[in-house]
């Protein structure tokens, strides 16, 4: 019988069911050397089908320059969060499994919920107006391609490599945000300093990186909603998280609480042999 699917359906379920698996895949890049940018982003839109979640925002990807060379990419990104993907720390106090995610790492970020859909190429002050609150957040960022190998396409059709958010307590936007860029963070692991990041990493700050978000899906034609929450990317690089870890982000220049996230014991699910 043939496979009535179109190939962005057929990439989706294969990205899902490796997803599901805990598994890796070899990336599609490397399948299809044609494999772009349009093509990976109708593939997210499948993934987006496949999964059947209810989208409540997006998060941006890569908009920290400084990680570019590393992870091998040229431009920032964006995907899907879902009903089942965004978290409020402190909903409960169970440490965070890692047994769902594949090669997790962590990021901290600044999230934000959208009051209305600016326009196109709004300006910071609408931009800003359009804001209802920000919030401090981690995200939870992983890989079905082994050791964070792949092209910038691969990760859009993964949907970004979105794992999981958790929002930190929101502060209502005002002018204070337009500080936002020299906002410090401390990352810190077990009481230790692993990283300091800032603002301005977020694609210069993150009502710039809305500003991108909101050109870039306008352009596609899957835009924004009102009350969409949006987390605007690392403000350092992303780092490894292991079983056991507490990671806790503070932020400087903001009236932003720390956020602390505790992973539970036990080794995470193996990403077992790379399958095609």
């Amino acid at each position: 019988m043939s496979d009535h699917r179109s190939p962005h359906r057929a990439l989706a379920e294969d990205i899902a069911s490796a997803i599901a698996a805990r598994r890796s895949i070899a990336p599609i890049s490397q399948r299809d050397r044609a494999f772009s940018m349009d093509e990976a982003y109708r593939t997210a839109l499948a993934l987006r089908a496949v999964r059947g979640e209810r989208v409540i925002g997006r998060k941006i990807g890569f908009t920290n320059r400084s990680i570019w060379a590393k992870y091998g990419v040229d431009a920032p990104m964006w995907g899907d969060m879902t009903e089942r993907s965004v978290h409020g720390i402190g909903q409960t106090d169970d440490p965070v499994p890692l047994s769902g995610f594949v090669e997790p790492k962590l990021e901290p970020e600044i999230a934000l919920k959208l009051r209305h859909v600016p326009a196109a190429g709004a300006s910071d002050e609408e931009l800003l107006a359009a804001v209802e609150w920000f919030a401090p957040a981690f995200e939870i960022v992983h890989s079905i391609f082994a050791n964070w190998q792949f092209a910038l396409t691969d990760c859009v059709a993964m949907g970004a490599l979105h794992g999981a958010l958790f929002l930190g307590e929101a502060v209502p936007a005002g002018d204070w945000a337009r500080a936002l860029p020299d906002v410090g963070v401390v990352l810190s692991r077990g009481g230790s300093i692993v990283e300091r990041g800032v603002g301005a990493n977020a694609l210069d700050g993150p009502l710039s990186a809305l500003r991108h978000l909101v050109d870039g899906t306008e352009a596609l034609g899957d835009p924004l909603a009102a009350g969409d929450i949006v987390t605007t990317g690392t403000l350092t690089d992303a780092q490894d998280i292991r079983p056991g870890d507490t990671w806790t982000a503070t932020y400087e220049g903001a009236a932003f609480q720390p956020i602390t996230l505790r992973f539970a014991e036990g080794a995470p699910a193996p990403t077992g042999a790379v399958t095609t």
